[in-house]
C-alpha cells in the first residue's frame, strides 16, 4: 500500500497531520510533507483516517 497526495488540491488545512502524524506533516509553507510514501501494515489505518480527514480529497491510498 501506498499513500499518496495531490498538491494541487492541498489546502494545508492540517487535518490528515493531525490524523497520522507519523505518516504527514505540514511544512512551513503550510502544504502537506509525506514523511513516508509506502506504508507497512501498521500504518494503513491511520492513512485511512488521514484521507478521510481531508476536507479536499487530497490524499489516497493505493495498492501498489
Amino acid at each position: 500500500m501506498k499513500l499518496t497526495v495531490d498538491r494541487d488540491r492541498c489546502e494545508g488545512y492540517g487535518f490528515c497531520e493531525q490524523a497520522a502524524p507519523s505518516l504527514l506533516r505540514l511544512d512551513d509553507d503550510g502544504e502537506v510533507e509525506l514523511l513516508t510514501d509506502l506504508l507497512r501494515p501498521s500504518d494503513i489505518s491511520s492513512a485511512e483516517a488521514a484521507t478521510r480527514a481531508c476536507p479536499v480529497a487530497a490524499l489516497r491510498v493505493v495498492e501498489q
